[in-house]
């Protein structure tokens, strides 16, 4: 319960599309920079059945990349300069943060509490704004902690951003499998001060293939920008990728099949649901969900003096239970600053990942069956 990958496969209706694209000479060929043209537009028009049919999307606000990690690299080198800053919430996804400590971008953390569900906070947040901040880089729903942001926690978000001009750029890589939709109303004109804004003038969408339509290995990923932003886009994409995969873009822009593929899509949504169900449900007692959504479970597990590195190292080794520990998503540096916002170092180092997606229903019941397990075999004492 380690990665946060598909369980399934792709549609077989995908599958013989995909098979059609790589028969046709022309698909090896390079592309567009910015991605297939059909697949910019139908997928413009697929927003539209998440976000509602009255947003302001169009082809020439998508760019498609070699997967969501590609989008995020590109979209923040056109936004920040090496000693420039850019704000993530802390427990943060670590590629982000990888990124952009390899093109010299500071990140400044924002720490979030457990007692509020791994929620950030907007006045937490303002206070870590400067001259040199040049964006606010949310995840949601959240990797790792699978917290699900409310619509108005990230239109609250958007406003901050706007107020300081800076951008907001919301990775929804899981965005297809929470309950409540829309995810958020940002796509439509919003509202600062009496004053109607497009979502072009700081918002930046980034999206993955991988998860929704179950083909990590294929590699796809989207901006929806303002067009301004994609000029500069396209130079740093020509330079990274040149061109994301053609066969997997030429395959979605079959007619119709994105439609036909929706419904595959909230399939998984409701398989994901009943994971996440049988997880709560057989978990140990003593074993605390802090935040629960889209791929992962964020759980405290109840040793005390125990950091979740050591104890998910002997659940690997000595119980096959595979998970990632807290301290996969921070810096190892972060006790005097949670200790200012109140918060006990040694429980926040108990928290670990679990990923409900790559596993069956029965996976998940063994799992919290060795789980229930730890004190009698790791000779642990819970609290």
């Amino acid at each position: 319960m380690s990665q946060g990958a598909p369980g399934t496969p792709p549609s077989k209706v995908f599958l013989e599309a995909l098979s059609h694209s790589l028969s046709c000479p022309g698909s090896s060929g390079y592309g567009y920079a910015l991605g297939e043209s059909t697949l910019r537009s139908a997928f413009a028009e697929e927003m539209k059945t998440v976000y509602g049919r009255e947003i302001d999307v169009t082809q020439d606000d998508i760019a498609i990349t070699a997967g969501c990690n590609m989008a995020f690299v590109a979209t923040v080198m056109c936004l920040a300069d090496p000693g420039d800053e850019i704000i993530l919430p802390v427990p943060w996804y670590f590629n982000h943060q990888m990124s952009l400590n390899l093109l010299g971008i500071k990140t400044v953390p924002l720490y979030t509490r457990s007692d509020e569900g791994f929620l950030p906070s907007t006045s937490d947040c303002e206070k870590l704004i400067n001259s040199r901040t040049k964006a606010i880089a949310l995840v949601t729903p959240n990797n790792p902690t699978g917290a699900i942001y409310p619509p108005g926690l990230i239109s609250k978000f958007a406003e901050l951003a706007q107020k300081h001009k800076i951008a907001l750029v919301l990775d929804e890589t899981y965005r297809d499998f929470v309950d409540t939709m829309p995810p958020h109303t940002l796509f439509s004109a919003f509202q600062i001060e009496k004053s109607s804004l497009s979502w072009r003038s700081s918002i930046i969408h980034l999206f993955s293939f991988s998860k929704s339509y179950c083909f990590p290995g294929h590699r796809l990923g989207l901006i929806a920008a303002s067009p301004d932003l994609l000029k500069h886009v396209t130079t740093a994409l020509d330079c990274l990728q040149i061109c994301a995969p053609r066969p997997p873009q030429l395959a979605l822009a079959s007619p119709g099949l994105l439609s036909i593929l929706r419904q595959s899509i909230q399939a998984s949504a409701q398989t994901l649901k009943i994971r996440h169900n049988i997880f709560h449900t057989h978990l140990p007692p003593g074993w605390t969900i802090g935040s629960q959504g889209g791929y992962f479970a964020f759980v405290k597990h109840p040793f005390v003096g125990i950091p979740a590195i050591t104890l998910c190292q002997r659940l690997a080794e000595e119980l096959g239970v595979l998970s990632l520990p807290m301290q996969f998503f921070c810096d190892d540096s972060i006790g005097p600053d949670l200790e200012s916002l109140g918060q006990s170092k040694k429980d926040w180092e108990r928290w670990i990942r679990f990923s409900v997606a790559n596993v069956s229903d029965d996976m998940i019941k063994q799992v919290c069956g060795r789980l229930h397990e730890c004190e009698r075999h790791l000779g642990l004492k819970a609290e």
